[in-house]
């Protein structure tokens, strides 16, 4: 875990790839994002509004996909690359585009979340189920932790499909050390007239509840208690102790249960299907009009579900700064992104209209820092230069042949090889270290006669090539 690069109540109106890119590693605590959603629209706000300037394309093309980033996807995540191909030729053309502008950012916010840090999805089912399986390739499969339901909208009709009214929010975690703070939500009145209906004689609402232990598994504590004789859940000692704070109910027909009280209940434990926070109204006092505007009630919770006061988080995508609204209620820090500097505008004039306490707000109004380019990470040194390894994989089927190329974790590239072989012959015969990876890779094809990626020849040969390999200087 290190240090955070960049100040509380930052914006930064740049791609957010640069940006995140330039934040040190293992430093964040909770990342939120609500990217666009491949619905092949754009979005506008409406004039006259807030937010009125800020848009955004939900348009993905082939031709905007940059080299780079399947490289670095090819040579980070293998099994990631292998999915995205597999999806060249799936459903929508430009899911791959959409796929791999979105699996490069994350594996960005895998590195800057720290142990304990854990990241939300916000899509729709246009691509949730693609996304799903681009997050196992980046977090993992045993990291997944939730795939949350909210109900987003109360009415929708369609002529031809029942109508659309939730969005899906993908929820993982870095590790089995995530943060995680269990949220409640409060009992119906419906739910209190039905199960709280008895009362102290101070008014007090509660609840009864079985105190035998007749069934359960683990037997109990017989004895005999103000002639009441049974199989108890307590000792007598805890028994008594709960008649000495009135919390014993004795029924009419001569039995004991255990009192439960209303102002003590912390209500229903949320579950994955949120139906209880509505969208933003037009006439709320939040509403911006920017297009797709989440509440703040939903960033709150989720915020409160993983992080604890002081933590950071970062949304790359962060639009109208509900996230950082809701941070900032919340006492965390927070960093946002957009490619518009209209999130700065709204993100400094909500805090001030939105805020519970505006003195507070009004204290740190010129405090929100707008950045128009990338951080620079203090966790490398100035001189830095990436490393990954160059491997030499061979396989019996191909004797005289090695296969050369680039990995960061060359085990995992030797999985993804042996995944496809049913005889699970690959073999690492060799690698090599270097922040010059890519142009000793390029050498070793360039000197060596060549096939799909596979070079003809000796084995011994390759290794010198590479082992005596120097690179240009500039």
């Amino acid at each position: 875990m290190t240090d955070c690069n960049i100040k509380n109540r930052t914006i930064f109106c740049h791609d957010n790839l640069d940006v995140l890119r330039g934040i040190n590693s293992e430093c964040i605590d909770l990342v939120y994002l609500d990217p666009p959603f491949n619905k092949n629209k754009k979005f506008t706000a409406p004039i006259g509004s807030s937010a009125e300037g800020a848009e955004f394309s939900d348009i993905f093309r082939q031709e905007d996909v940059k080299a780079e980033w399947l490289l670095t996807i090819k040579e980070d995540q293998p099994e990631l690359f292998h999915y995205l191909n597999g999806i060249r030729g799936v459903g929508n053309p430009y899911n791959f585009a959409y796929l791999a502008y979105m699996a490069i950012r994350l594996i960005e916010c895998q590195r800057v979340l720290n142990e304990t840090g854990s990241i939300y999805l916000h899509c729709d089912p246009t691509m949730s189920h693609y996304l799903k399986a681009v997050m196992d390739c980046v977090f993992g499969e045993k990291n997944f932790r939730n795939e949350v339901i909210w109900k987003r909208t109360s009415g929708h009709s369609d002529s031809k499909t029942m109508g659309a009214v939730h969005d899906v929010i993908l929820v993982y975690a870095v590790s089995e050390l995530h943060s995680c703070n269990f949220q409640h939500v409060p009992y119906s009145a419906a739910h209190i007239a039905k199960r709280y209906r008895h009362s102290d004689a101070d008014g007090r609402q509660f609840a009864d509840d079985n105190l035998t232990a007749k069934g359960l598994q683990g037997g109990g504590y017989q004895y005999e208690y103000k002639g009441v004789s049974s199989l108890w859940r307590v000792p007598l000692d805890k028994m008594k102790m709960l008649d000495s704070e009135n919390r014993l109910y004795f029924t009419k027909r001569g039995g004991i249960r255990i009192k439960r009280y209303l102002d003590e209940m912390k209500g229903f434990p949320v579950n994955d299907l949120w139906t209880d926070i509505a969208p933003v109204n037009s006439q709320a006092k939040e509403a911006t009009k920017y297009p797709t505007q989440k509440p703040l009630a939903l960033l709150k919770r989720i915020i409160k579900a993983s992080s604890s006061e002081g933590d950071i988080v970062l949304d790359p995508f962060c639009g109208c700064a509900t996230t950082c609204v809701a941070a900032e209620h919340l006492n965390r820090q927070w960093i946002g992104v957009d490619i518009s500097i209209i999130a700065y505008d709204l993100v400094r004039d909500r805090l001030t209209d939105e805020a519970a306490d505006p003195g507070h707000i009004l204290q740190f109004r010129n405090k929100i820092h707008l950045k128009t380019g990338p951080a620079r990470r203090t966790d490398l040194d100035v001189d830095y230069r990436e490393q990954k390894f160059v491997y030499i994989i061979s396989h019996p089927a191909y004797p005289g042949e090695y296969k050369v190329g680039i990995a960061r974790n060359v085990q995992s590239r030797l999985a993804a090889y042996q995944t496809a072989d049913p005889d699970r012959a690959c073999k690492i015969e060799y690698r090599m270290e270097t922040p010059y990876f890519r142009e000793l890779e390029k050498h070793i094809h360039e000197v060596f006669p060549n096939k799909h990626e596979w070079v003809q020849a000796d084995l011994k040969g390759i290794k010198a090539e590479m082992q005596n390999y120097q690179p240009e200087q500039p």
